[in-house]
């Protein structure tokens, strides 16, 4: 039986994860560390408050002391480490917080890991710590470049990718140097349910909803492989399961889309239910599509992002030998992903009005 620290168990991967997990191992010990941050809440965990083994601290990840006295406490042998600054516009107009959370926060955990499971007077043995980081560590590719393999050189572009791969670099040394049991996985761009809407998929389909237009970067042209935050779960699950000591796996969804399909698909998929749901025009009184807008007459190109990275592509061929296959296609994914958003109103919602998503 695993006993878990999930860290930024309460934002959008980590709280998809914990759902995930404690349906499918309904006899594991679960605690969430979460900062509470604007992009977490710990209403996002509602589904999973009451699993008999789950355990929500509101703490931060920096704090070593802390770490240590859950990973006694509890008795816990698994860390799960999501918790991390990742938005990159943030990370370019702040980027100290990256530093402070993607870089001294990961050491603080290793920190942790290393004195209560390999310094203590009762080591323990069958320990994981396993680091959740992104593509983007990687750098970008060209339109023609094969995709990303555990092997690609890394080259960071912004303030939050080099946090990452700073990051990355510190769980492999602590294996290699100290002999913590741990393990990376890299993923695609996820989407899904909750998450936090100043993301291009949920800032799309909540502006439509609101009366804003949606801006897109440059000619919308970037490339992105779309992973089902479901898929990221399971492929996670893989990894612990039986994922190599010290090894990283590449995790994705085989749906490479330029950001102007992804939104394309949506305005289009919210035309088609527009029309076909009357209520929704008084549930949403401000949305353009009452006036009998097109969803994509809403699209306004501006100025692109300062180091905006053209192409991201992940080979997750080596995880797939293990087992693993994404189960979602982007289209079914995206409809999912809209169904959500129209009955979650009132979570979004909240975020907008105070503020937190924009």
């Amino acid at each position: 039986m695993k006993k878990l620290l999930v860290t930024g168990g309460a934002g959008f991967i980590g709280a998809n994860f914990v759902h995930y997990w404690v349906k499918q191992h309904p006899e594991d010990t679960v605690v969430v560390l979460d900062a509470l941050t604007y992009a977490g809440h710990e209403s996002n965990l509602e589904i999973a408050k009451d699993a008999p083994g789950f355990h929500f601290v509101h703490g931060n990840i920096c704090d070593t002391a802390l770490v240590e006295q859950l990973l006694r406490t509890h008795e816990l042998n698994t860390i799960v480490h999501f918790a991390a600054e990742s938005h990159v516009d943030r990370s370019i107009t702040g980027p100290d917080a990256f530093i402070d959370t993607n870089i001294i926060g990961t050491h603080s955990l290793l920190k942790a890991a290393r004195k209560v499971w390999l310094q203590g007077e009762n080591t323990v043995d069958e320990h994981r710590f396993h680091h959740v980081s992104t593509d983007e560590v990687y750098g970008e590719l060209d339109f023609e470049d094969d995709a990303f393999t555990e092997q690609t050189p890394y080259a960071p572009n912004s303030p939050y990718s080099a946090s990452k791969a700073a990051s990355d670099h510190l769980v492999r040394a602590y294996h290699h140097t100290y002999g913590l049991n741990v393990t990376t996985s890299n993923c695609s761009n996820n989407y899904g349910p909750y998450h936090f809407p100043e993301k291009l998929i949920p800032l799309v389909i909540t502006n439509l909803l609101t009366g804003k237009d949606i801006p897109v970067y440059g000619k919308g042209e970037n490339i992105r492989d779309w992973l089902h935050v479901q898929d990221h779960a399971r492929g996670i699950e893989l990894v612990l399961q039986k994922g190599e000591l010290g090894e990283t796996y590449n995790i994705g969804g085989h749906n490479e889309l330029t950001n102007i399909q992804v939104i394309i698909s949506i305005c289009e998929e919210l035309d088609r239910i527009w029309a076909t749901t009357p209520s929704l025009a008084e549930q949403y009184p401000l949305s353009k599509l009452n006036l009998g807008n097109k969803a994509s007459e809403s699209i306004r190109f501006v100025s692109d992002r300062a180091g905006h990275d053209l192409r991201y592509a992940i080979n997750p061929a080596k995880l797939e030998k293990l087992g693993y296959q994404a189960t979602y296609n982007v289209a079914d994914g995206i409809n999912a992903t809209i169904q959500w958003y129209l009955g979650h109103h009132d979570w979004w919602a909240t975020l907008l009005k105070n503020g937190e998503a924009r």
